[in-house]
């Protein structure tokens, strides 16, 4: 693999939690020498949860603004458990009310919504989609105060839709409200893009950076940041796309990982003629199923004995010119977002409104 093309192929990422694996696995460096760069992780119940904090020193690394990265991984929403997921929505919400403490924004603070994306694209369109479902309550404040219960805050939300539909740049749009109706803060929701396909519709990421609409299609428009409007910016995102390359380079892990797990089941003495898949069902492949470089390279040749970059950019390097890298969401997609909508929107109600909590709304029902 030329070197050259190595360091010019760039896997597509909007997650902080992802970045700091990359620089990891491209540096080959240990733990203790991830300078500007602290992560810690946690769980609950069966719910990940990473924390990245990034100053600037880590941020040259990393290529990522500096600041607090929270990471939420669920599997409920692929699972359509709906117990799972309010519990998701709970630590969702819980996480999101101690990043707005950290940021020093009060109970009284007025809050602006601002959901991105585009309605008519389905994998773009979980921004407009938790924003119509986010409790509004700033026309109630301003027309009848008498009316509003101990408990809430003045929020408004906005869908500014995208550059391709308005022709209008959205941090525009976004800065022409923040002055007019003056805000306190700003929560700005859009769909990402992974490196990892487990991770699509599957992990949450808030941050106190600011957001560039249209990440998660590799589309970057102005961000959305304190720097550029004034005020905070807590993004929230979910990746809800990958690209044709990690969709290839997964696939190609997994049947390295199967074929390491067939072998380690043969060396083991069975009684049972029946296949490995049949005697213990539907099976989780870990990198503990990787076979060793030597044995890749036996059965696969070259292909088997390529690093992660390198096989990535090998991918990438046959795709792009047949432009068959394309960006890529799971079939079930409608399903998926209307399911992280309700998660999200109910999660950040009970965030932002004291009174409300994530028990008292529904997700959606088949």
């Amino acid at each position: 693999m030329n070197n050259d093309n190595k360091k010019s192929f760039s896997i597509r990422t909007d997650l902080a939690v992802e970045a700091r694996d990359m620089f990891v696995e491209n540096n080959e460096v240990e733990e203790k020498q991830l300078d500007g760069i602290n992560i810690k992780e946690t769980t609950k119940g069966n719910t990940t949860i990473s924390y990245v904090n990034i100053d600037q020193v880590g941020a040259e690394k990393l290529g990522k603004k500096a600041g607090k990265y929270i990471t939420i991984h669920t599997e409920s929403v692929k699972s359509q458990d709906s117990e799972e997921q309010n519990k998701a929505a709970n630590t969702f919400s819980e996480e999101l009310k101690l990043l707005l403490e950290q940021e020093g924004i009060l109970a009284n603070a007025t809050c602006l919504i601002v959901g991105l994306g585009n309605w008519n694209v389905t994998p773009d369109a979980l921004g407009p989609m938790v924003a119509e479902k986010v409790l509004v309550t700033s026309h109630l404040f301003a027309l009848h105060p008498e009316t509003v219960a101990e408990g809430y805050r003045p929020v408004s939300a906005i869908t500014p839709g995208v550059m391709g539909v308005t022709g209008i740049e959205t941090s525009d749009i976004i800065q022409g409200i923040v002055e007019k109706q003056s805000p306190d803060f700003i929560i700005a929701i859009d769909a990402l893009a992974s490196r990892s396909v487990e991770r699509v519709n599957a992990t949450i990421q808030l941050a106190n950076t600011g957001i560039h609409p249209g990440s998660g299609v590799g589309n970057k428009r102005k961000e959305l940041s304190k720097e550029t409007l004034g005020i905070p910016v807590i993004a929230i995102g979910v990746p809800t796309v990958v690209d044709a390359v990690t969709i290839t380079s997964d696939t190609i892990d997994y049947v390295f990982k199967h074929f390491g797990r067939e072998w380690k089941e043969k060396d083991r003495p069975s009684k049972s003629l029946a296949p490995a898949s049949m005697r213990f069902g539907k099976r989780t492949l870990t990198e503990d199923d990787l076979p060793s470089v030597e044995k890749r390279e036996a059965v696969f040749g070259m292909m088997g004995k390529l690093d992660e970059a390198e096989k990535r950019a090998l991918i990438s390097e046959v795709l792009t010119p047949l432009g068959h890298n394309l960006m890529v969401t799971p079939k079930e997609v409608d399903d998926y977002m209307k399911d992280m909508a309700y998660l999200i929107s109910s999660g950040l109600n009970a965030a932002i409104h004291e009174t409300i909590q994530v028990e008292s709304t529904g997700f959606y029902t088949r």
